[in-house]
């Protein structure tokens, strides 16, 4: 039996693991958000037609807020694959572009959840991934200095 060859020294921290997790979670709830609505209102069953027209005038109707909604979460997912694969090839884009995504997240969160209806599994997904971003051994392994004093690892772009 061959066995495998270690690609690099080090070992990844279980922190970007746990990381990874919480974006597949975010990436099946924003793909649920796509489709769900889109169900409910039976679009994907009839089509566009049966159900009439996306926009009166300058406003959108349920209908037209329906499809927009699912196509900002639909891009939603998608970039959240594109941030799960630069994190998991220890990119410090990824590490950038998931913190000031979880920060923008978390807001949003922190709004819906005094004004209209919270999503605790987004809310707690995001909380853990932000925990674990700012853990001193994910930061050193993407290149974020941790201290004044502490040398930066060299980012593998």
């Amino acid at each position: 039996m061959l066995s495998r060859k270690r690609v690099r020294g080090d070992k990844r921290p279980i922190a970007v693991t746990i990381v990874a997790a919480g974006i597949v979670v975010l990436f099946l709830v924003r793909l649920f958000q796509v489709f769900e609505p889109l169900v409910r209102m039976e679009i994907i069953g009839h089509g566009l037609e049966i159900n009439g027209p996306l926009a009166v005038g300058m406003h959108l109707t349920l209908l037209g807020q329906t499809l927009v909604t699912s196509a900002v979460y639909l891009v939603l997912s998608v970039a959240g694959l594109i941030v799960l694969i630069g994190f998991l090839r220890l990119r410090q884009w990824a590490w950038v572009m998931l913190m000031a995504w979880t920060g923008f997240s978390l807001a949003i969160s922190l709004f819906n959840y005094f004004y209209t209806h919270a999503n605790y599994v987004v809310m707690a997904s995001n909380t853990i991934i932000a925990l674990a971003l700012n853990q001193a051994e994910v930061r050193r392994i993407f290149g974020i200095r941790t201290s004044d004093v502490e040398p930066i690892a060299q980012p593998n772009s």
